[in-house]
């Protein structure tokens, strides 16, 4: 196996965007002072890559189960072992904890199942995509990671929701521009109703808020607020260089590792003195 093949797996498999989805729980736990939970850490890894195959990969398993490539074959026995690992690891959490993520896991539910009407699903729901995956990813890295840890209805809890709902909006723009061409049109994308430009100015002002909302907080982080103005300017330029036809790991590696550059930036910067 080449590390293209390696490559392939390791986005395929849903590892790049589970480790994302990890590092913006990492980033809430040390924006507010608390310390990395290993386990929780695990389960949100886990849960990310079961619930991403599961929406990716289940109508495939189902129609062609006969027929499956060795690559997605793969995949299957990997979501299988990892599933396991997530019922393994779930009972080591607080209670909290779990029906907290059951609510998180209803909506990965509801995404892929037809549950409303017309035998649709939430995927299918026009414009609603996009707002779906940005409120579970917040839900998951924000308030997740703070519970049990912290009060949740404070006022820099609200902010960081809302931050990480505008940047994990603005994160799935260069993904919208570039399935323009696969998408069918009833979906009602952002960049289908605004166009490529004014999607593109949209991610950058969501960026610019979120920047903004920072300085809202009550006793802000020098650290927190300097890391994230380097990676909202970042996305900014991978937004604003984001093209319908783009280079094959453009969105799904790069813009998707911006999460975990941010976080390895934030845990570097909490061995320098300031």
């Amino acid at each position: 196996m080449n590390w293209k093949s390696i490559l392939n797996f390791y986005i395929s498999s849903s590892i790049h965007v589970a480790l994302a989805v990890v590092s913006l729980a990492v980033v809430t736990m040390l924006n507010f002072g608390i310390s990395i939970d290993p386990k929780l850490c695990l389960f949100i890894i886990f849960g990310a890559i079961t619930g991403y195959n599961i929406v990716k990969y289940a109508g495939i398993a189902g129609l062609h189960h006969l027929s499956l490539t060795k690559n997605l074959r793969l995949i299957q026995v990997f979501s299988l072992l990892i599933f396991f690992a997530l019922l393994f690891i779930i009972f080591q959490l607080s209670l909290n904890v779990i029906i907290f993520s059951a609510l998180m896991g209803l909506f990965t539910v509801l995404y892929i199942l037809p549950f409303f009407g017309g035998g649709r699903n939430l995927r299918a729901l026009a414009g609603v995509k996009i707002y779906v995956i940005a409120f579970v990813w917040s839900g998951v890295t924000v308030l997740l990671p703070l519970i049990g840890k912290t009060e949740l209805i404070q006022w820099n809890v609200l902010l960081e929701f809302i931050q990480r709902f505008l940047f994990v909006f603005a994160l799935t723009l260069p993904f919208e521009i570039r399935d323009l061409k696969f998408d069918m049109a009833n979906l009602r994308t952002v960049a289908q109703v605004f166009g490529v430009q004014k999607t593109k100015i949209i991610g950058v002002l969501s960026l610019l808020a979120i920047v903004l909302l920072e300085f809202l907080k009550l006793g802000s982080n020098f650290k927190s607020a300097i890391s994230l103005i380097l990676v909202c300017v970042l996305l900014s330029f991978l937004i604003t260089s984001s093209r319908i036809r783009q280079a094959k790991y453009y969105s799904s590696l790069w813009v998707e590792g911006v999460p975990i550059l941010w976080c390895l930036m934030l845990l570097g910067m909490q061995f320098i003195s300031w």
